[in-house]
Order: C-alpha cells, then structure tokens, then sequence
C-alpha cells in the first residue's frame, strides 16, 4: 500500500503542478482516499497572489457549495443519533416553517431539492446572511413555488438553513457545535472544516480570485433561474467570498474547509476510516442511493440527486455511481462506492467549469488503476 500511496500522490501533485504552471489555476489542493486510507494530499499554487503566500495543503479554502454535502452529512447523522424520519415535516422540528402552505415539506423533500422553496426573498443582502435568526424568518416566510414533492429545483441557499435549523432544534447546538460534535469531531478534522470560519483561523484563509466565474454570472440577464435561488447580491463569488463577515457567519450552504478534510468526511461515509464510520450502514445506503432524476427547474438541465447530494458526479471527474456536491467556481467532492474512493479538490480561483476537479480526478483513478 506505501508504495503505491507515493505513487498516487506524486500524479496528483504533478496534476496540480500543471495546472498552475499553464496558468489555469492560482492555488488548489486535492486529497483522495481509496478504501479507507489517505493516498494523496497535495496543493501547488498560492493562496494570496498579492502577498505571494503559497498555498498548502493545511491552508483553508472557502468553497460555496461543496459544503452542502457537509450539511447533509451532518443531518444524516443527527437523524441516525435522535431517530429522526425523512419523511416527518420539517414543521414538526420547525413550527414557524409551516406558514404559506409549507405544512407538508419534509426532510426528504429538502434533502432531494423537491421542497419547492429554493428561492430567496428578491432583497436578500449579505447583511441578512449573517444573521442566523433573520435568514430563518425570512425564509420561514417564503410561499413555495411548486407542491413539495411535484417537481425539483437546485436548492442553493435555502437548503442549508432549513436542514441547519432542524439541527440546531433537535441537538440544542449552534450550527458549529453541532458539526463540531458529530462529523468533524469524530473525523479529527475540526480544524479544517467550518461553517462559521472563527477570527483565530482568517490568516490560514486563502483570498478568491476570479478565473472567468464572476464575469460569467454578470452576464446572465435578471431573468436568469439562478438569480431566482440566489439574487445579485448574495451570487456566489469573489465579492461575496472573501468579506470576513460572511465567513464568519453560520451559513451551512456554503463552507470553508481543506480538501483532505471534506475528502476523509466522503470516506468515512463509504467505509471504516481510522476505525471511523459516521453513520450506520443503513443510513449511508439510504443516502447514496438514487433519490430523484428530472429536469432541475433552476439549473435547466437533468440534475439526478441522492438523499443530500448529486448522483453521479461526471463532469467534476467521478464515476455514475458517485454521489457528492460541487461549488461555484469549480471546487468538488465525492464518494465513490464503486471504486472505494473519496476525492475533494478545493481552489482559489473561481472559474466557470470544473476542469481542474475533472482532470485531477482523471489522473487519480488512473493512478490507482480504476476507471472512473
């Protein structure tokens, strides 16, 4: 296994050397796990080009909605812990939820992005985004856009606070402790996987820079469905990501982490890692498998989804059989249980494609002699 673990992590590290040497990325990391054990944790690159500080493999990186697969991760593990139904309405942990005909939105439907409320009040600010107990009223306020359940829509925002405030009802805990106490605690990486990023841990942030993502989205006419789930000034992006306030807000959409931390979490969902496994058997099954697959109203184009996560991650480099989630500006990370193989890449360049999860990935399933 150590020999081919150095083999491994020596074409990953030269993936990601090319990436930067040719100009496409700025700073990345990547980690990979094949059937338990860690194979590869690399980074090249910078995490701030104006202060020339490179960019390491413990260096934090906010990367939007790659954490989404961290919050379901977390709400599946509180649901094993506390016995929790997916079919329950969230209005029974939530009461307030149930306003505007909400009554009959479950766990489930939040999970699978068919609860028919993926959209944002038309004057959410930033500023509203750091408050924890103004996002919930405001989206407990929300009137959903189709029956829960009838059709799917890409959740962007709105996913995260419902599935966080059913936590924080059912455990007592702030959003933080909570992911402190069942996923990152357990994994040993809670300090490298935040929502809420403390001011002790800004200085190991890296800085966003835009590789194409920000003029992308300026372009999209108002019209657009993505402005529908995220309007202009909560759009994932350099902007938004590099104010201090936002990271530091409980915000369970979006994360800041490393890659070996988010990686480690999609291993331990496939397989004992270091004597850890973060849920029962049964609960990790449920949550890999098949969930819904039709037209994804906000992205306009089939998005199949598990219980919490995309299936079948091919454009970020996984196999059909992978489940995981992306972020704005091409960060990614998935399990393949297939394959016995968890992999995240995490960067500070936001572009408008996933080539560098896709390419890295490539050269890591060939690297362990599998095919994705």
């Amino acid at each position: 296994m150590a020999a081919m673990t150095h083999q491994v992590q020596q074409r990953v590290q030269e993936s990601l050397d090319r990436l930067v040497a040719q100009g496409r990325e700025t700073g990345l990391q990547a980690a990979a796990y094949f059937q338990g054990e860690l194979v590869a944790d690399a980074a090249a690159g910078t995490a701030d080009p104006a202060a020339d500080r490179p960019l390491t493999p413990a260096t934090l990186i906010h990367s939007f909605s790659t954490a989404k697969g961290v919050t379901a991760t977390l709400a599946h593990a509180v649901a094993a812990r506390h016995g929790l139904d997916y079919d329950t309405p969230v209005a029974e942990y939530w009461p307030d939820f149930a306003a505007h005909g909400k009554e009959r939105i479950t766990l489930r439907h939040v999970l699978t992005h068919t609860a028919g409320v993926p959209h944002l009040p038309a004057d959410t600010v930033p500023a509203h985004m750091t408050d924890w107990d103004a996002m919930c009223a405001r989206i407990a306020g929300l009137t959903p856009l189709w029956e829960p359940g009838t059709a799917m829509g890409y959740h962007g925002w709105t996913f995260g606070w419902i599935l966080g405030e059913v936590v924080r009802r059912v455990t007592g805990l702030p959003l933080s402790a909570a992911l402190r106490s069942y996923v990152s605690g357990p994994l040993g990486v809670e300090d490298s996987l935040f929502f809420g990023l403390p001011g002790s841990e800004h200085h190991r942030t890296a800085t966003l820079v835009d590789g194409g993502w920000d003029a992308a989205i300026a372009s999209l006419p108002d019209s657009a469905a993505i402005f529908t789930a995220s309007p202009r000034p909560v759009a994932a992006g350099t902007e938004l990501g590099n104010q201090k306030n936002y990271l530091s807000a409980h915000i369970p959409s979006a994360g800041t982490m490393t890659a070996a931390a988010v990686a480690r979490m999609y291993a331990a969902l496939l397989t004992d890692t270091d004597g850890i496994h973060l849920l029962p058997a049964s609960t990790a099954e449920e949550a890999a498998r098949p969930a819904v697959s039709a037209e994804d109203r906000m992205l306009g184009h089939p998005s199949p989804k598990t219980l919490g996560y995309f299936h079948g991650i091919t454009w970020a480099g996984g196999s059909p059989q992978s489940f995981g989630t992306t972020g704005s500006g091409g960060s990614a990370a998935f399990a393949d249980p297939t394959h016995g193989i968890a992999f995240a890449l995490t960067k500070n360049r936001l572009t408008a494609d996933s080539h560098a999860a896709h390419t890295v990935a490539a050269e890591l399933y060939s690297a362990l002699g599998r095919t994705a």
